[in-house]
């Protein structure tokens, strides 16, 4: 399933996102394992990573039906939204739960950053239809 960019408006892209990628061969097709990005408030974290060539997981297209676009927020968490009780059940069903552990999907951007996410390199689909 694939992630279309929400019909939000956004403001302007002015806050680093700074992604660290523990796999970024399988993530970008690239040798960059980090990659700093100028997002706008109110976009998703994992919207903003795919939108920009980072191909995280997302079997559920991004409605926090899965676990799949796990990953740990190292700074900034106080610049994005808290985190529902819909999503903190998801969470827990993924490998490597951390305390700051969060999904890409949920994690809308609204304060001024900056913001530092790692993107676990075990992360994938075991059961996507295409190579990683």
């Amino acid at each position: 399933m694939h992630l279309k960019h929400s019909d939000n408006d956004h403001a302007p892209r002015e806050i680093p996102v700074t992604f660290h990628l523990e796999d970024p061969d399988s993530l970008t097709g690239t040798k960059k394992a980090e990659w700093t990005i100028k997002a706008a408030k109110g976009e998703h974290l994992l919207e903003l990573a795919v939108e920009n060539g980072i191909n995280i997981e997302h079997s559920c297209g991004g409605v926090c039906a899965c676990s799949t676009c796990h990953l740990y927020i190292e700074q900034g968490a106080e610049h994005l939204s808290e985190p529902t009780d819909e999503e903190e059940d998801r969470v827990e069903e993924a490998p490597g739960l951390q305390r700051n552990s969060r999904l890409a999907c949920q994690c809308e951007i609204e304060g001024d950053g900056p913001i530092v996410v790692r993107v676990p390199a075990w992360n994938r689909n075991a059961i996507k239809e295409v190579p990683h």
